[in-house]
């Protein structure tokens, strides 16, 4: 009997010991957060990038606006991006645009995911074909006018198009490497698709990456909030996930 005690105190003993460190692990695991490694910007290696600021996505006329308006509306992303596009032009900052197209061979896509059959179903980026600007101005696929001036100024590169949501499939990093950029700060459509997608290549692709995450915008459909997976994922990943406000401030500090 004495040993059979012995035994059932010694396995109680290292049970509760048990217990114990998986509390203390919840309990650190509750009360850990993540270090924010920040990013330093230089104009000499620091780039604006926007992806898709296309009126498929931005204008009340575009044919995905009702997935995105309401998170549009809630983080002044139109403004937002624009208040970036200004102040990367006035402190003279190089400034990258990866759009979306999509080509009529494009719809022959015989398999895709399912925000690639809503896109295509949708009819969004439609143009005539590559070398066509037949009724492109205006169009969805289109640059929302008020950032004309600042996209089309000669001095923007304007990337080929990628194709589902990463720049895998264009050029951006060439074209990223090819002007010494190391650094990108990063903003557009959509938060949760394109952006983040671009993120995470560009990351594994050894650039330093911070997210301007409320100068995007993502779908919101019933029980899914894209604009909330897209900013955890922004925290989570990047160097930094700053306000627009925030990076305004890093951009024009340059000069102080």
């Amino acid at each position: 009997m004495r040993k059979i005690l012995q035994c059932f105190f010694v396995f109680s003993f290292f049970v509760n010991l048990d217990l114990y460190g998986f509390q203390q692990n919840v309990v650190a695991a509750k009360t850990t957060s993540l270090p924010p490694p920040g990013m330093k910007v230089d104009q000499k290696n620091t780039a604006l990038v926007i992806t898709d600021p296309q009126n498929d996505f931005l204008s009340p006329k575009g044919v995905a606006w009702k997935l995105v308006k309401d998170s549009v509306t809630e983080n002044h992303t139109i403004e937002n991006i624009e208040l970036l596009l200004k102040t990367a032009k006035e402190n003279k900052f190089n400034v990258f645009v990866s759009p979306h197209y999509y080509y009529p061979y494009d719809r022959k896509w015989m398999f895709g995911g399912a925000m690639e059959h809503s896109m295509h179903d949708l009819k969004m980026y439609q143009r005539k074909g590559p070398l066509s600007l037949e009724g492109f101005k205006g169009s969805g696929a289109d640059f929302l006018d008020k950032y004309k001036p600042y996209i089309e100024d000669g001095q923007t590169v304007i990337t080929s198009p990628h194709k589902i949501y990463g720049p895998e499939a264009n050029d951006l990093v060439l074209q990223l490497r090819k002007q010494g950029i190391t650094r990108v700060i990063l903003a557009g459509m959509s938060g949760n698709l394109c952006v983040e997608s671009h993120m995470r290549e560009l990351i594994e692709q050894g650039f330093e990456v911070a997210v301007v995450h409320d100068a995007t915008a993502s779908a919101k459909m019933k029980e899914l909030d894209g604009d909330k997976a897209a900013k955890i994922n922004f925290r989570m990943i990047a160097s930094a996930s700053w306000s627009t406000k925030e990076t305004i401030d890093k951009m024009k500090s340059i000069h102080r």
